[in-house]
């Protein structure tokens, strides 16, 4: 069972057919005001916890979420389970609205989100002993930054593997915070960008991460992503997509692909190409977790992708 822990969420989906670059004039960054006429919008189903579940889901590896949420969640509650996931740590809180994130999407793939957290704030309230017993792996997601905290010291005192991805809340946390949630992790997993700000704010580059944690994995977008451990580094190849729709979602859709398949015990290049096609089926789909497939359709996907069966052992 692997933990997912974040923010339960409904998106907004915005998609503007032009490029941000060309409406934002560098000098006059000073005062900024920019309006886009977008072409198409969604609500959707979201949050890092959700998304990462669902993916597992359909990996077929157990997934639980932990998370706080408003009561105009329970529609999303009830489809998780359906789904197959353990909702026991969701928390749906009176008087609170569920966390939103309005997401603007570009042609070049360039994203600007705001995000209001509401019942999120919350989620400090929660600990390892709020979901199922006994889980393998722990990922820590972008959450309130009490609830990361207390996540990851309890993921430390119970030797419990966990995955620190603060992704969108780093702006939020202070140095040290970052440094502590490396700090005994399995794996620390980030975009370039964000792995840019990890190492500024810890003050260590990908060697120095390595000596706090077991894994430091870079996700590079269409060029594929980075597994990188204290004996070697992988590169690994993004799998074709047959359309690019939108990538909101296909960054959690990679790190739930990379859990299951190391935990099933796969090598790092195939678990890296497990977690690659994974996210190129979120990429394909509007939405975060709009995306469906059979195992056959995901064997028959990584065989035409990569060249190669995939291991009969990922699927348990």
């Amino acid at each position: 069972m692997v933990l997912c822990t974040g923010s339960i969420a409904y998106d907004y989906i915005l998609t503007f057919k032009g490029r941000f670059k060309d409406h934002i004039l560098p000098d006059k960054t000073h005062i900024l005001n920019l309006s886009f006429l977008v072409d198409d919008l969604k609500k959707r189903k979201g949050g890092v916890a959700g998304n990462y579940a669902y993916n597992l889901a359909l990996l077929g590896h157990p997934a639980a979420v932990l998370a706080t949420a408003g009561p105009d969640a329970a529609e999303y509650r009830d489809w998780l389970v359906a789904q197959g996931v353990d909702c026991r740590g969701l928390r749906l809180l009176d008087g609170e609205l569920s966390a939103t994130g309005f997401t603007t999407t570009d042609m070049d793939d360039n994203q600007l989100t705001g995000y209001y957290g509401g019942a999120m704030w919350k989620a400090a309230m929660l600990g390892l002993d709020d979901g199922p017993p006994q889980v393998d792996a722990v990922i820590v997601g972008p959450n309130d930054p009490g609830a990361m905290k207390r996540l990851v010291k309890e993921c430390r005192e119970r030797r419990v593997r966990f995955v620190f991805d603060p992704a969108h809340q780093l702006p939020m946390m202070a140095a040290e915070d970052v440094t502590d949630g490396a700090d005994g992790a399995w794996i620390v997993v980030g975009n370039d960008y964000e792995l840019e700000l990890i190492q500024e704010r810890t003050t260590r580059d990908t060697k120095g991460l390595l000596d706090l944690a077991q894994i430091v994995v870079t996700t590079l977008g269409r060029h594929g992503s980075r597994i990188t451990t204290r004996e070697t580094s992988v590169e690994i190849p993004a799998a074709p997509s047959e359309r690019e729709a939108d990538p909101t979602g296909a960054g959690d859709a990679y790190r739930a692909g990379l859990v299951a398949a190391l935990l099933r015990g796969l090598d790092l290049e195939q678990s890296g190409r497990v977690a690659s096609l994974a996210a190129t089926y979120a990429v394909e789909h509007v939405g975060t977790i709009e995306h469906h497939y059979t195992r056959d359709d995901f064997c028959a996907r990584y065989r035409s992708s990569f060249g190669s069966e995939l291991s009969e052992s990922f699927w348990g």
